[in-house]
């Protein structure tokens, strides 16, 4: 057993090794290991195979290679393109024109692909040969795609609610219910961002008038129809108890074949290069992610959690004065670190904390899920920023620095909302959960 001082010790350790640059998974091990040589016993080190694998049986952790392969599908069926023309006929006419077809279409495609960083490069594919064309200023052209892509791992079925439920053993069907409404609002406030600018700088942007006939744009409206079969089919078959997280997202890959084939990009080579890269990107996340698991593990052999528990009782702290302390400590690390290493490297440390207070699980799930989006808009380690620059190839990244911190202050305001006002995230749950 231990006390908070060899806990704040071992949380510390860990931050400087991810400052000097060390892979967040082999940090994780380090920190694991001292901690067990020095307070336990050396055998448990050596027991780190065991926990690997018994960290990686879990069933639920099979969604995330199915999530990563969709995403891959559906970019690579050109599914995308058509979505993006599809809702530009329809919200070009807002103050804005075309930017809020970017956070459309981020949207969208993050309701089946989970990931951040695939919904940035994949809008901004398809996106900056359009803007190219038209005089939009380039900084709010790309702050839009980099904001609209922070909703990947907010709106369902996102990665990294699945990483925190399986870390915390919180329902990931809850975690689902609860971050759609805040990611329907953050999507709302990003356009409501974009609408605030054109009114008061309409020299950034342009309106564009409307050219195709009403019956051409709703033929297009078609496109529209295989991100929203493939989010029914997920979200559908949890809440009507057809199927797990894991059998829906499984589902959901086989609904995207036929999707694929009827665009006409469906053979073998496409199909590999799918496979591919879910291989490389799943190894990388679960590496991380069994880490985190054996971290936990010796820190519950250390008594770190009722040590945790007895600090925050002895602060008389109030819930409210907690999650802001954390709010502030998230957007700081935000600065250094992007989502998945800031999330599976606090959880483990933060999470008793927040139940000790008396804190909801759910709701701190979508919460901490929303700080790591912020992470993804922070200078200098945001991670989609570098994604769009590297489609962008030209310019500098300053530019796409300057132009997010208009829908960074929006996300701010969000995670002032959801403090403000829990049943935002709470109350889907409650609907469709018996508590």
């Amino acid at each position: 057993m231990i006390g908070i001082t060899e806990a704040a010790m071992g949380f510390g350790l860990m931050v400087v090794l991810l400052f000097l640059g060390l892979h967040v998974a082999v940090t994780m091990l380090i920190v694991s290991v001292l901690g067990a040589s020095l307070y336990l016993s050396p055998a448990l080190v050596e027991a780190i195979g065991t926990q690997f694998w018994a960290s990686m049986e879990d069933y639920v952790l099979l969604a995330i290679p199915l999530c990563i392969l969709l995403g891959e599908i559906l970019v690579r069926s050109g599914s995308t393109d058509r979505l993006y023309r599809s809702l530009a006929d329809w919200l070009n006419f807002l103050p804005g024109g075309l930017l809020h077809t970017n956070v459309g279409a981020s949207a969208i495609f993050s309701a089946v692909s989970g990931s951040s960083v695939a919904t940035a490069a994949t809008v901004a594919t398809v996106a900056l040969p359009s803007f190219r064309q038209r005089n939009y200023d380039e900084r709010l052209v790309l702050g839009s795609i980099a904001a609209g892509a922070s909703l990947g791992n907010l709106i369902p079925p996102g990665i990294a609610l699945i990483v925190y439920g399986a870390l915390t053993n919180t329902s990931i069907g809850q975690l689902y219910a609860a971050a759609v409404i805040p990611g329907a609002v953050m999507t709302v406030l990003f356009m409501g961002t974009i609408v605030l600018i054109a009114l008061a700088r309409p020299g950034l942007v342009r309106q564009e008038p409307v050219t195709d006939r009403l019956a051409v744009r709703l033929l297009r409206t078609v496109h529209l129809l295989p991100p929203l079969v493939i989010f029914v089919i997920i979200m559908g078959s949890i809440y009507t108890g057809w199927a797990t997280v894991t059998e829906s997202a499984a589902l959901a890959v086989v609904a995207a074949l036929p999707i694929a084939a009827l665009y006409g990009r469906l053979n073998v080579k496409m199909l590999h290069e799918c496979f591919l890269a879910t291989a490389s990107l799943t190894a990388m996340s679960m590496l991380i992610l069994a880490a985190a698991f054996y971290l936990n593990f010796v820190m519950g052999l250390l008594g770190v959690t009722p040590a945790l528990g007895a600090f925050v009782a002895s602060m008389n702290a109030t819930p409210l004065e907690l999650i802001i302390a954390l709010t502030f400590f998230y957007l700081l690390l935000g600065v250094f670190f992007e989502t998945l290493p800031m999330l599976v490297g606090t959880v483990p440390v933060v999470f008793p904390v927040v139940v000790a207070a008396g804190i909801d699980p759910v709701w701190f799930g979508v919460f901490i899920v929303l700080m790591g989006e912020i992470s993804l808009l922070s200078p200098p380690v945001g991670m989609t920023l570098y994604v769009i620059q590297a489609v962008r190839r030209e310019g500098t990244i300053g530019q796409v620095f300057a132009g997010t911190l208009p829908f960074f202050i929006a996300m701010v305001v969000m995670t002032a909302l959801l403090i403000a006002f829990p049943e935002m995230a709470l109350w889907m749950p409650r609907q469709f959960y018996v508590q």
